[in-house]
This record gives structure tokens, C-alpha cells and sequence, in this order.
């Protein structure tokens, strides 16, 4: 017969509660990576409150490294106003950033300073753009291309955006980026740009879309021939080329034309409407005809006619369930949209809901008159 005294009870009681005590998660040799992890970078990371599951999910190699910088990396984060929750997140996003040597992530940062404001204008981007930051590659190729872009009068924003959004363009040699600049510049005043306000257009073009430098020069070319082959003036291309989010680079030519194609047909357009559609709205240029197709008859399917559209065209750069969500907000606060413009419903999300705040505002003031009783004459 088994006997359990009561001393025996409680150090079973002790083992058990010992056993539930949360460790850091232990060394391992994952099915994706052959090599023992490092004990000491996994400990650092699980003082961090980095998921390590999701680190060895997605970058398991980054955890077998012998050297790693964990400690001094989340301390330069701390410096610089990253509070822990945004340490763990940055460093669980991003884990190559602790294998970065504390000296070059110093030099990156002082690189970085001279298109930033303020140390939290860097967190920001950093949080948003990890890799862009903690790419230490190409450094002098970066601060090159930095000097160069500031000789031209380019405000820090554009070039943080710019540098965050598209790192390449600035890992690669400088003079690529000069002979891309020299062709923007060359083809704006050739649309008829004046060289007063070049500066102004290059920061609005590099502000829609921070990817411009990474096309070649020459494919700028292809772009802007199409254009004109379709009648469009200097004037009204230099508009397109100044509106356009996707670079005129972007754009095949053959992709332009089925674009077209689809508005002339299904909208009964003329060439001339058709070069005003362009002009109205240079994003549909952008859109492959799979999505013209999808977003033009659901747009139809939920009570919205061709005129509506030629009218608007840009109500095509929101998807059919954007466009139903916000009519369905507009019909709460008392607008009929399928018998009004639709120039209401598209532009930002911070425009419209200030617009739904006036309608409904206006809307719960005549439901108010409307309930309110008519006084007779004798009162």
C-alpha cells in the first residue's frame, strides 16, 4: 500500500509550483535553421518582452548569431524616447537590428539627424521604416546622395520621406540619382516648367511618390512619348506627370492604352472627354484594367450610373466596399448620393468624416425644426 506523508505531499506541491515558474524560453535548434541558437541573445530578447516565436517564425537565423548587440541596441532605442513597448515591437519587427554594432548604429543615427528634426521625428520613422534605418550598408553612398539632395534646396521632410520610404535610392551611387534629377529637370521645362519653381515641383513629385529616383532615367522617356501620341498638350502632361502618385516611369505605355481603352468604351467618351477624364483624375492611368473592370460594375451593381462616374472619376480609386460604407454613412446623416455628386464621397478619410460631421449636423437641426409644432395665430 502507498503511503504519502505529508512531507513527501509538500515537495511534490513545491516541484510543481517550481515547474509553472515562467522561464526564458531555452536554447534550441530550430527546423529552419541548423545551428544552436545563442543563449544569451535569447535571454536578452525575453528581458525585452520580445516574442521570440514570432523571431524564430520569420528570422530564425538572426537568434544563432554569435555576436549580437541586444542590450546596447534597445539602450540607443531608449536614448532616443522608444518607450519598452515600442523597443520589444521594433526589435521583434526588425531582429537583424541587433546585430548592428553599437558604433554604426551611432554613425546611422548622426547620418540620420541631418534630415530630421528631433530624435522623436527619427523614432517615428524608425518604428514605421526599421530596416530603412538600420541599413548599414552604403553609408558613404548615403551621405552623398543627402549633400546632394540638400545642394538643391530640397527641404529635410521630402529627403527623411524619401530616404525612409525608399532607402535604395540612396544606397545606390550618387550619381544615379544626379542623372535622374538632370532628366526630371530637362523634362519639366520642356513641358514648359519654370526654373524658378523647379524646386517646389521636385518636392511635390518626390512627396506623391518617394520611389521617382529609383527609376532610370531613360524610362521616363516611354512615359511621357505616350502622352503626347494621345494628344495631350506640354501644358496638360506636366499636370499629369506633377498629379501622379505612380511615376510616369511606372506606367508601361501598353498599360496606359488598355486603361484608355476601357474608360472610352464603357463611358461612350470622346477622345477630348477622354483626355479630360485623364486630366480630372491621372490616377486611372495607374489602375490595370482587372481593377478598372471589378471597380466600375460594382460600382454599377450598387446603384451608381456611367454619368456619375465620367462626372467623378476619382470615386474609381476607392475600392466597392469603401464606396458602400461611406454612402451608407452619407444616407445616416441625410444625403442621397445615388441623386448627388461623388465628389463628396472621395478624398481622404479625414475630409470626408468632417463632411459627414456637417451633414449630420445639419440634418439633426432640420429634423429638429421638422418636429417642432407650427404655434397658431392666437398664441
Amino acid at each position: 500500500m502507498l503511503r504519502v506523508t505529508t512531507a513527501s505531499l509538500c515537495t511534490y506541491c513545491q516541484r510543481i509550483k517550481f515547474s509553472l515558474t515562467p522561464v526564458a524560453p531555452f536554447s534550441k535548434v530550430t527546423s529552419t535553421n541548423s545551428r544552436l541558437e545563442n543563449p544569451h541573445t535569447i535571454e536578452a530578447l525575453y528581458k525585452l518582452s520580445v516574442d521570440i516565436g514570432k523571431v524564430r517564425k520569420f528570422k530564425s537565423w538572426v537568434l544563432s548569431e554569435t555576436s549580437a548587440y541586444v542590450s546596447e541596441t534597445a539602450g540607443m532605442l531608449r536614448e532616443m524616447g522608444a518607450d519598452p513597448s515600442l523597443i520589444a515591437s521594433i526589435l521583434q519587427n526588425h531582429p537583424e537590428a541587433i546585430l548592428c554594432h553599437p558604433h554604426d548604429i551611432k554613425e546611422q543615427k548622426n547620418l540620420w539627424m541631418s534630415v530630421c528634426a528631433s530624435d522623436r521625428e527619427l523614432i517615428s520613422i524608425i518604428e514605421k521604416f526599421p530596416a530603412a534605418f538600420f541599413m548599414m550598408s552604403h553609408h558613404e553612398n548615403q551621405r552623398a546622395n543627402i549633400v546632394y539632395l540638400q545642394s538643391l534646396g530640397l527641404c529635410k521632410r521630402i529627403i527623411g520621406k524619401v530616404m525612409a520610404s525608399a532607402p535604395q535610392s540612396f544606397s545606390q551611387p550618387v550619381q544615379r540619382n544626379k542623372e535622374v534629377i538632370h532628366t526630371l529637370r530637362e523634362t519639366y521645362l520642356e513641358l514648359g516648367g519654370d526654373e524658378c519653381n523647379l524646386k517646389v515641383w521636385l518636392q511635390k513629385l518626390l512627396g506623391h511618390n518617394p520611389f521617382v529616383l529609383l527609376w532610370p532615367a531613360a524610362a521616363w522617356r516611354d512615359g511621357l512619348c505616350f502622352l503626347t501620341d494621345q494628344g495631350f498638350t506640354k501644358e496638360e502632361i506636366l499636370g499629369v506627370v506633377s498629379r501622379l502618385r505612380a511615376s510616369i516611369p511606372e506606367l508601361q505605355p501598353e498599360t496606359m492604352h488598355q486603361a484608355l481603352s476601357f474608360f472610352e468604351q464603357v463611358l461612350d467618351c470622346s477622345k477630348e472627354e477622354l483626355k479630360q477624364i485623364v486630366l480630372c483624375c491621372p490616377a486611372i492611368l495607374s489602375l490595370s484594367v482587372p481593377t478598372l473592370v471589378q471597380r466600375f460594375y460594382g460600382l454599377m451593381d450598387i446603384g451608381l450610373n456611367a454619368e456619375q462616374i465620367k462626372d467623378c472619376p476619382a470615386v474609381l480609386e476607392l475600392t466597392t466596399q469603401m464606396v458602400l460604407y461611406r454612402m451608407h454613412k452619407l444616407s445616416s446623416c441625410g444625403y442621397d448620393i445615388h441623386s448627388g455628386n461623388l465628389d463628396i464621397i472621395v478624398g481622404s478619410k479625414r475630409d470626408f468624416d468632417m463632411i459627414c460631421g456637417m451633414l449630420q449636423q445639419r440634418h439633426q437641426k432640420t429634423m429638429v425644426n421638422t418636429a417642432t409644432p407650427l404655434r397658431s395665430v392666437e398664441e
